[in-house]
């Protein structure tokens, strides 16, 4: 450990220190001064006769942004690890690049990953997350998310912050189902659930494998001895190492924010949307134009639908409940086609009414964007199931539907993203010793060199930008560690086994543990709210 206190004593000296640490200090007020002049405009249209809402959105957003600070100990500071370890950036600039970064992949983000997470919950509560038991679910699976996340950081573990969330919310569509009984509620979407997995089993693996052979490429190509050397005390690399490693750097920093970064960002929107709905619930950016286009695809998508309407099918007698079961259940009856198709007219008929999303009423926001929801969540259903195949222009039609009921209900305010990358950056800025230490020396036998890094860190930015491609969430914590292991098994380095068998203990126990903490907190929460 004493190597590791000398290689974090930073070769800038204290006037280097002093800089990056003003540096972000000064990102750190901007952005606040950004977050708190955003928040009031989008809140200035909310007229409640009590100041309760109001609490409860401060609550929610201090609890999802510390899930987001302690996130940063685990997944942020991974990113970080290699251009610490090696001396090639103080560890305050690293941390603000890294959150520069980190901001511009959320920027870029499609919004898939962090939408995808969310289709795991219940139904039911999605469509009252401003309800008793919405509450109770937000704060029950970002509770249960710190408190293992804090435990595992405390141990130096590598923990997956994804791993934690995944198995937080299954844990609360597990107790839900419990709870309701016989009642209909649903539980788990056990089909996305199952997608996620793998997808987060398989990222490791990836990860092991190809840092393994790109450094045995490497090694057969560049003829660099200074290239496969561990760093020296205080010493920093050679100038083009330096710059390989910041930019595999920069490219995980930028790969989390597009990926990792985005799970906390549809929870904060949850709460907004649960808590003030008048600001959050429908897209307040979409303009007049845009709004007359909505309505004018609604009505060409009802009319679509109507081709795949079942001979002898019953009129829909309750639109709402009709597609709410068909997204609960996934199970398509003869009432669904027509339902979708009622639902699709409806939507058009009550934004119609209003010249853009924004003058629709307060008291039926909620409802106008709940059957948006559904009508969203059914076509993609039928999409991935394939049933009912859509063809030719309809398929086209039902696409651009699809498109625009998310543009109007799937959306991330750009102040929900600086916050959440300053709740990362400061979350690295406190607690990155630990996984930097893990990472650098303790999962090799033999110290992390500068090209066994840039290996791990260049699969890992490749991997993790490949899954958000895909709206699947991976690791940057598990991609990076196990990429690390790879380049040391390549390098007949050896391995840790107590630390490599401390790290598959937590990625084995993650699942479990968060599902039984969220769901005994979302049944506390429920017995208290």
């Amino acid at each position: 450990m004493a190597e590791a206190t000398a290689v974090f004593d930073r070769p800038d000296g204290a006037k280097g220190r002093r800089l990056s640490l003003g540096l972000f200090m000064a990102v750190m007020a901007i952005g606040l001064g950004y977050i708190a002049v955003h928040l009031t405009a989008d809140l200035a249209p909310v007229q409640e006769s009590s100041s309760l809402p109001f609490i409860l959105l401060g609550v929610a957003l201090m609890i999802a942004l510390g899930f987001e600070f302690v996130n940063g100990f685990h997944d942020t500071a991974n990113a970080v690890a290699t251009v610490i370890y090696t001396n090639s950036m103080a560890p305050n600039f690293a941390v603000v690049w890294s959150g520069f970064f980190n901001f511009l992949g959320v920027l870029t983000s499609t919004g898939a990953v962090a939408f995808g997470v969310i289709s795991l919950l219940p139904v039911e509560l999605i469509l009252q997350v401003g309800s008793q038991a919405g509450f109770a679910m937000v704060f029950a699976l970002l509770i249960a998310a710190i408190i293992w996340n804090l435990g595992t950081w405390y141990f130096g573990l590598p923990n997956s912050s994804s791993h934690t969330l995944i198995g937080s919310i299954i844990g609360v569509g597990l107790m839900n189902q419990i709870l309701a009984g016989s009642s209909g509620t649903s539980g788990v979407d056990w089909s996305q659930a199952a997608g996620i997995g793998r997808a987060l089993l398989f990222s490791p693996l990836i990860g092991f494998v190809l840092s393994a052979l790109l450094l045995l490429l490497c090694k057969a190509l560049i003829k660099a001895p200074q290239l496969y050397a561990a760093p020296k005390g205080k010493e920093p690399p050679p100038f083009w190492i330096r710059g390989l490693l910041v930019l595999t750097c920069t490219g995980v920093s930028f790969a989390h924010g597009s990926n990792d970064g985005q799970k906390g960002m549809g929870l904060i929107m949850l709460i907004l949307i649960g808590t003030v709905p008048t600001a959050f619930a429908l897209n307040r950016a979409v303009t007049p134009d845009q709004t007359q286009v909505f309505v004018a695809v609604s009505r060409q998508a009802s009319d679509a639908l109507s081709h795949y309407v079942p001979a002898g099918a019953p009129a829909s007698t309750d639109a709402r409940k009709e597609v709410t079961d068909f997204v609960r259940t996934r199970e398509a009856g003869p009432v669904t086609i027509p339902a979708l198709q009622s639902l699709a007219g409806s939507i058009a008929t009550e934004v119609g009414k209003f010249s853009d999303l924004s003058n629709v009423p307060q008291n039926q926001i909620s409802n106008v964007r709940n059957d948006m929801y559904l009508a969203s969540e059914a076509l993609r259903l039928m999409n991935k199931s394939g049933q009912p195949t859509f063809a030719g222009t309809d398929k086209d039609v039902l696409k651009t539907y699809n498109r625009e009921l998310d543009n109007a209900t799937k959306f991330i305010p750009t102040w929900v993203k600086v916050a959440v990358a300053l709740a990362l950056g400061l979350g690295t800025m406190v607690g990155w010793k630990r996984i930097v230490v893990t990472v650098g020396e303790k999962i090799g036998k033999d110290h992390l060199t500068y090209a066994q890094g840039a290996s791990a860190e260049l699969v890992a930015m490749t991997t993790i930008g490949a899954a958000d491609m895909f709206g699947l969430p991976v690791s940057t914590t598990h991609v990076l560690s196990s990429g690390v292991a790879g380049t040391m098994a390549a390098n007949g380095s050896g391995l840790q086994w107590e630390t490599i068998r401390n790290m598959i203990m937590a990625w084995v126990l993650t699942l479990p543990a968060s599902i039984i903490l969220s769901g005994g907190l979302f049944f506390l929460f429920r017995q208290v709210f």
